[in-house]
């Protein structure tokens, strides 16, 4: 996209100017059709002057999930530029605030909906959608989001959120407040009754790594890949080996490569570590394990020293599976 003055209509919020939910479905499909030089045109943009579709009530609750994924090109807003991206290793510090009833059921920028009853977000440069850990840090409290939307574009805003989430962290009432964003790793696309986004929460009450969390969440919500019937299941004592083969400490499974590279290398020390890939219900998992180990005795060491580091959910695994 060449380099234009994108100008999008705000609106005056809480004593700030905020870019309106109902143009950032417009804005991601004007910014994917960009091209050529001139100014921004209102004919490559569907929604000019309506702002984005609104859900129909008539259809019934607000759909949860869907939508596509979606990182973007580099977009311009106020004069600032933003780069949209993957980016793994993203942890800032800024300002949260949040947005509710005025842009609630309006499509957000990758075709999802905005509820605001919900715990999603926005975020500039984050790809969509995505999960990230927001903490307030006026007062501790913490919320695992889905990232579904583009903005804020104010100031030193790092995100934006849902009246759900501002309720949970406890800021609503003031409007914004200091917090930490880190990113997680890819949601999936489909999720119905956002049953996977409450159960990153449960990982997170449970203080599980945030590299962990997504794997985690997988069993709870039932989407990983393999034939383990429960989470529960998933945590037991390292099992009686009948068959030959030996034993695997499985230690994670992430959906980002780069992350299992990093936890393989971290647990080089320990013998032979490796990444098996496997099929999630949402795109490809990659499983670290440590192995092949030739009895119980050294799957217990090795599974201990392993949860010592800060792989509380690591199993054993017999080699055949």
């Amino acid at each position: 996209m060449t380099d234009q003055n994108l100008r999008l209509p705000t609106r005056a919020r809480s004593g700030y100017f905020f870019i309106g939910l109902g143009v950032l479905g417009a804005v991601a499909i004007a910014l994917a059709g960009c091209s050529g030089s001139g100014p921004f045109s209102k004919k490559k943009d569907p929604f000019a002057g309506i702002g984005s579709p609104v859900w129909d009530s008539a259809k019934g609750p607000i759909p949860k999930g869907g939508g596509r994924r979606h990182v973007g090109n580099s977009y311009q807003v106020a004069d600032i530029w933003f780069h949209p991206k993957h980016e793994p290793s993203y942890n800032k510090i800024g300002v949260a605030s949040w947005y509710g009833p005025k842009f609630n059921r309006r499509m957000t920028s990758n075709g999802e909906w905005f509820d605001m009853e919900q715990l999603t977000a926005a975020h500039t440069t984050m790809e969509l959608p995505s999960y990230a850990k927001v903490t307030n840090l006026e007062n501790g409290r913490e919320v695992i989001v889905r990232v579904n939307d583009r903005g804020p574009f104010v100031n030193d805003r790092i995100v934006d959120l849902s009246k759900r989430a501002a309720d949970l962290l406890g800021f609503r009432r003031m409007g914004k407040t200091k917090a930490q964003v880190q990113y997680i790793g890819r949601a999936p696309l489909q999720d119905p009754d956002y049953g996977h986004l409450a159960a990153m929460n449960d990982e997170l009450k449970r203080r599980t790594p945030l590299d962990q969390m997504i794997a985690g969440a997988d069993l709870r919500d039932g989407r990983y890949g393999d034939s383990r019937p429960s989470y529960a299941a998933a945590r037991t004592a390292v099992p009686t080996n009948t068959r030959a083969g030996g034993y695997y400490v499985q230690v994670a499974a992430f959906a980002d490569p780069d992350n299992a590279q990093r936890t393989r290398d971290s647990l080089a020390d320990l013998g032979v570590v490796q990444i098996k890939p496997a099929n999630g219900s949402y795109g490809p998992l990659y499983r670290v394990r440590v192995g092949p180990l030739n009895n119980q005795a050294s799957a217990q060491s090795a599974l201990d020293q392993v949860r010592a580091r800060g792989h509380h959910d690591a199993v054993v695994n017999l080699a055949v599976n």
